[in-house]
């Protein structure tokens, strides 16, 4: 059953890119966040209640509104670029947040990063430019790629922050109710300044696709991570990182074949140099336990590091 878990949760991540694109021509980013994370919960909490464990709300606990504040800006951005870039660009957001996330391991949690670390940092920096430049102009890359890129980098910060307060809250907490607790705070956070500070589509650009898009990022947002979470406990990491990263492949075919999104030489590069990059972070040493820092997807959207 956790083979089957981990496919299914890698194969619906692939297709958050071409969701949240076709969402966008009815709703702005904030609206399809709040929905992502609305619909999340609803499926979640039916998930977590037909298991039997039950939902423990635990509110008071700091790295609760942490870990809301960091998705909710990592879905927020993401959001956005994928809005107004291509609908596989959110592949860029697990290699600029494992760039990140060795940065700070080295830097502020004084934790030793060996060279193989720094060579699959490197990868993943080398491969957020090829993917970002993907043969455009200079004036064009200047002016969209850098933008686009910039807000992904945002997405990967709050992804950081996420990552960060699993870390903690998975000694208190089991994976469904800490992801319950942290959707339910996103939802509220998302929920408060949509009266004012969203755009709500008119009657006419209101569709069926659209909704059906929402709702179907939803059940992504609020299944995925637990089946993944739930796979880890009986598949072999090597084989979770391995499928898991496969996620990006597919999310760049759905999107050449359902938007016709360019796939160039420069993005089939800056995609193998990534993947090489993570699998070499992510992949155990042969008679050492490693101790990994992050083995962030997706759809990441996210990670659940139990993502």
């Amino acid at each position: 059953m956790g083979y089957v878990l981990l496919f299914l949760a890698t194969f619906l991540w692939s297709f958050v890119g071409i969701l949240v694109k076709s969402a966008s021509a009815m709703a702005d980013s904030m609206v399809i966040t709040f929905a992502r994370f609305g619909f999340g919960i609803v499926f979640l909490g039916l998930y977590i209640r037909w298991k039997g464990p039950g939902i423990k709300l635990r509110f008071n606990l700091n790295w609760i509104w942490i870990g809301a504040l960091g998705k909710s800006c990592n879905y927020f951005f993401e959001n956005m670029a994928i809005s107004t870039g291509y609908s596989y660009g959110n592949i860029l957001v697990s290699p600029i947040t494992t760039i990140l996330l060795l940065f700070i391991s080295a830097l502020f949690l004084k934790e030793k990063i060996d060279f193989r670390g720094w060579i699959a940092a490197f990868s993943c920096i080398l491969g957020v430019l090829l993917i970002s430049w993907n043969g455009m102009s200079l004036s064009d890359l200047l002016q969209a790629g850098a933008l686009t890129t910039g807000l992904y980098a945002l997405s990967a910060v709050g992804v950081v922050f996420h990552v960060l307060s699993q870390k903690m809250l998975i000694k208190e907490m089991d994976a469904g109710n800490m992801n319950f607790n942290i959707f339910m705070l996103c939802t509220i956070m998302m929920a408060l300044p949509l009266p004012i500070g969203s755009s709500w589509p008119e009657l006419e650009q209101v569709s069926f696709w659209a909704i059906g898009a929402l709702v179907a990022l939803g059940l992504i947002t609020g299944l995925s991570f637990y089946w993944f979470s739930q796979a880890l406990q009986t598949v072999p990491f090597t084989v979770a990182v391995l499928v898991s990263n496969c996620s990006i492949l597919f999310t760049v075919l759905w999107s050449h074949l359902v938007y016709k999104d360019p796939v160039t030489v420069y993005l089939i590069a800056g995609v193998a140099i990534c993947m090489s990059g993570l699998l070499l972070l992510n992949l155990p040493r042969r008679r050492e336990k490693v101790k990994v820092i992050a083995n962030v997807m997706t759809e990441a959207d996210d990670s659940t590091v139990t993502r």
